[in-house]
């Protein structure tokens, strides 16, 4: 066994290297052409740099604890609301849904999707908001989940392209691999639809609330929006040899994005979840530095925290 493993080992790079320049576009970043690590280390001969990238995030504690994040209500009883978790699962699905349609890199995508949201706060935006507000007032910087898991992608020393990816899915910089946009869009798209899904599930929506007109455009359920907006994306993109939606499309998953924010993410009904994540984040962050954590370890470690286990440590403090 060691001889054939030893034999497979070592057509490995070689056999992906050829299918890469069969089966990819032109366009797509070739799994041993990475700009590298920021810590040179042996490759595995057994696995691509995307692929070990793919593994080492799965494995990562940061990623073990996106379980316990939720995405808009603060550690809901029901078994049925998304987390961190599922989020990056579902964006990871349909990012290598639309990477496979345009011939791109699915190793590359998969990472990126696996790991974009392991710096978020818990609590959802509530919490990331809260963690923002408290550093700006008090230490005159500010707090971005993708910043924080860029770091932890570079603490565990993934490639160039996955951590660029990571740190750009969302923010001013568009990322310099059309997997990494492939990432940034389907992002907005899973948990716009899949946030909808939780609102309604929740009471804070009914369908006579959506916006009739991006509705009537996307479709009526959120498979159906998915569909549309995944289609929507592969064609363009396609056409326009970049990472494009269409504008009527594009338009109107944005409208749907700022009803969103304005009905649930940010709406008068979610407020007291809202104030109780602020609470609670000022709280904990505010006792790490009196008791003398430097600003980078507080914020790392409020970061990490899951919902409960920060509900449970605010309740520690007295």
């Amino acid at each position: 066994m060691p001889e054939i493993a030893g034999r497979v080992a070592d057509a490995f790079a070689e056999r992906v290297r050829e299918q890469e320049e069969r089966a990819l576009s032109p366009l797509a970043v070739r799994s041993y052409e990475t700009r590298g690590r920021g810590e040179p280390e042996p490759e595995c001969s057994v696995r691509t740099p995307f692929q070990r990238d793919r593994d080492r995030i799965v494995h990562s504690k940061a990623f073990r604890r996106l379980k316990g994040k939720t995405q808009v209500f603060i550690d809901p009883v029901g078994d049925h609301y998304r987390t961190r978790m599922t989020h990056t699962l579902e964006t990871t699905a349909i990012s290598r849904v639309t990477a496979r349609a345009l011939r791109l890199n699915e190793d590359l995508v998969e990472a990126i999707g696996l790991g974009h949201d392991m710096g978020h706060t818990p609590f959802g935006h509530a919490g990331e908001d809260a963690l923002d507000e408290v550093l700006r007032e008090g230490f005159g910087r500010p707090f971005r989940h993708n910043e924080q898991s860029h770091l932890i992608a570079e603490r565990l020393n993934l490639t160039g392209e996955v951590c660029d990816g990571i740190l750009t899915h969302t923010g001013e910089r568009e990322p310099d691999t059309l997997e990494g946009k492939i990432v940034r869009i389907v992002d907005r798209v899973a948990y716009i639809n899949h946030d909808i899904d939780d609102a309604m599930r929740f009471g804070l929506l009914s369908e006579a609330d959506l916006p009739r007109e991006e509705i009537e455009l996307l479709g009526p359920t959120g498979a159906q929006r998915i569909d549309t907006l995944v289609h929507d994306l592969v064609e363009t993109s396609e056409a326009a040899g970049d990472i494009r939606q269409s504008d009527e499309v594009g338009e109107a998953m944005l409208s749907l994005r700022a009803f969103m924010f304005e009905r649930v993410y940010l709406g008068p009904r979610v407020e007291p979840e809202h104030r109780r994540a602020t609470e609670v984040v000022r709280r904990i962050f505010e006792h790490l530095i009196a008791r003398g954590d430097s600003v980078e370890d507080a914020v790392d470690y409020v970061a990490g925290m899951t919902d409960r286990f920060a509900l449970t440590y605010a309740e520690t403090l007295g």
